[in-house]
């Protein structure tokens, strides 16, 4: 079931890369106020700032802080920890970071606020549009009334979302690393050794899209193929021979293909 925007909210953003260029203008779309955009490079910050209805860009995280029903940190999560320790919060402020990995406990460092997370399960690059409907947004709180407001800015986004704990949220983020980053790691060896052969990267589409749907239709080790799986040694052979001027993506293959046999 579609949830309803709960009405205009005021939101601080604190970051103005990735996450925030696309978030930011996702907000502003669903009706809500950004009220302030701050970077630790100005030049960021007022340019997301000027693609934001009356958002300003601020120079320094100066007390006071413009007033914001929830401010959300979309910086990298080294940033976090320090970000909050350092900002004079509004007392009882609901602050919010973005990040997959970190748990909510890192707001003890500033017990004065109320702490959330509000991480989107998605890859975020310069010139992508974002699908916000359909990207998971996952919302942890340290108190109901904040849950309450991060589920709403969360619904009024997107069409999926889910309260996880951060130990659930920890072993999503791993998984997401490995169906996103890895895999992404992998076509780019793909991709090098088409090239040193002069084949076109497009080759490999039609293989690409079937094994991902087939993955996402399936419990993806019921459909594993391949020479690892067939235990083809002579071809197995002969793809680590082709490799030996890679010795690191050789030694990626043997890995690989011993973890294929394993999950036989």
């Amino acid at each position: 079931m579609q949830h309803q925007p709960a009405g205009s909210l005021r939101v601080g953003i604190l970051g103005a890369g990735r996450v925030a260029s696309q978030l930011g203008p996702a907000l502003s779309a669903a009706g809500h106020e950004v009220v302030f955009v701050w970077n630790r490079t100005a030049p960021a910050a007022k340019t997301l700032a000027a693609q934001l209805p009356g958002a300003r860009a601020l120079a320094r995280l100066s007390a006071p802080l413009p007033a914001a029903d929830v401010y959300l940190l979309a910086v990298p999560d080294a940033a976090v920890v320090p970000l909050l320790a350092r900002t004079t919060w509004p007392d009882e402020a609901v602050v919010a970071h973005l990040a997959g990995a970190l748990p909510l406990s890192v707001f003890a460092v500033k017990p004065t606020v109320r702490g959330g997370v509000f991480y989107p399960l998605q890859t975020f690059s310069p010139g992508r549009a974002i699908d916000w409907p359909a990207v998971p947004l996952c919302i942890e709180a340290a108190d109901a009334a904040a849950e309450i407001l991060l589920l709403a800015l969360a619904h009024s986004l997107s069409q999926h979302v889910r309260l996880l704990d951060s130990a659930q949220r920890l072993k999503l983020h791993v998984a997401a690393v490995f169906a996103n980053n890895f895999t992404n790691h992998l076509l780019g060896i793909a991709d090098a050794l088409l090239a040193e052969a002069n084949l076109p990267a497009e080759l490999l589409a039609p293989l690409v899209r079937e094994t991902v749907n087939k993955a996402l239709a399936n419990p993806p080790f019921a459909v594993q193929t391949g020479p690892a799986a067939r235990r083809d040694a002579p071809t197995l052979a002969a793809h680590q021979a082709a490799l030996a001027r890679y010795p690191a993506w050789q030694a990626l293959y043997e890995q690989l293909t011993a973890s294929i046999q394993a999950q036989l």
